[in-house]
């Protein structure tokens, strides 16, 4: 709502009722002034409030209608959506492998040949228990396979949306990679606003520390290591190749959120500077 001028006017509040909490708290949301008023005075002379204590608790009972829709809907969007995706998704692979190895060992003291991991808990899975020790092996087994299971969708939600959430980040960084760094910023927008020499440390917060504390060396990078580019780079250029990575995933994240199209040419940029970077080792390290 602009802001209108003529005497008499509610201000933030015309043409509200006094008791429609959720047309003011749009207005609060979506309205501005151009200058400064004496707002609750406007509310008296439109008959909006009764006093001025009226005039205030009707502020404060839609500034917080406000925020709270502001919250859900933050809460609501795409990449909150990955943010919980891949905590889900970390937290169901911890407990998934946890409970195998239980199965494992458990299994193993039933089982002539027993195997390991979610596979071997497929397998007993499938089996008809003879005995009530077998039964709860096999009871046991059938929650890691339900739990791998619910692994796997998770990372197909998060590999379809963060596509269609972040595409250049998705496509350069790989999905799971693109929705951890989302997720350690806080948010796409957060991301978007770094430095990169911020975002290539990211999940080294603790050595990071430890640096600052003059206790351990300044990280090179953080969780763009699990990166191809980085990880499969010579370690005396890893510092090169991380510094590259960072610098376009960073770009990467601002074109997805300001304008959220995918540009290839920065992604083919990328591979041509890491070509480059990997080059100086077959030129005798030269710089």
């Amino acid at each position: 709502m602009t802001e209108q001028t003529p005497a008499g006017d509610a201000g933030w509040f015309a043409g509200v009722e006094r008791d429609d909490t959720d047309a003011a708290a749009a207005a609060i949301r979506e309205g501005r002034a151009d200058a400064p008023a004496d707002w609750p005075e406007r509310a008296l002379d439109a008959g909006f409030a009764a006093d001025a204590d009226d005039y205030y608790d009707a502020l404060h009972e839609a500034t917080v209608a406000a925020t709270r829709r502001a919250v859900r809907e933050a809460e609501s969007a795409d990449d909150r959506q990955l943010v919980h995706a891949i905590r889900a998704m970390d937290d169901l692979a911890s407990t998934t492998n946890e409970l195998a190895e239980r199965v494992a060992e458990w299994g193993g003291t039933l089982d002539d040949e027993p195997g390991t991991g979610v596979a071997y808990a497929r397998d007993l899975a499938a089996r008809d228990p003879e005995t009530a020790a077998e039964e709860r092996v096999v009871s046991l087994a059938a929650r890691v396979v339900a739990l791998a299971d619910e692994r796997d969708a998770e990372r197909e939600f998060l590999e379809r949306t963060v596509s269609t959430v972040a595409p250049n980040l998705a496509s350069m960084a790989g999905p799971v990679l693109a929705a951890r760094l989302i997720e350690l910023a806080g948010g796409l927008e957060s991301l978007a606003k770094m430095p990169s020499g911020t975002v290539q440390v990211l999940g080294a917060e603790d050595a990071l520390f430890a640096h600052l504390r003059g206790n351990a060396p300044s990280p090179k990078h953080g969780v763009i290591y699990t990166h191809e580019y980085v990880r499969g780079t010579h370690p005396d250029e890893r510092g090169s190749a991380a510094r590259a990575l960072a610098g376009k995933l960073t770009i990467g994240a601002r074109i997805d959120h300001y304008a959220g199209d995918y540009r290839p040419e920065v992604e083919a940029e990328l591979d041509e500077r890491i070509e480059t970077i990997r080059a100086r080792r077959d030129d005798g390290g030269a710089k």
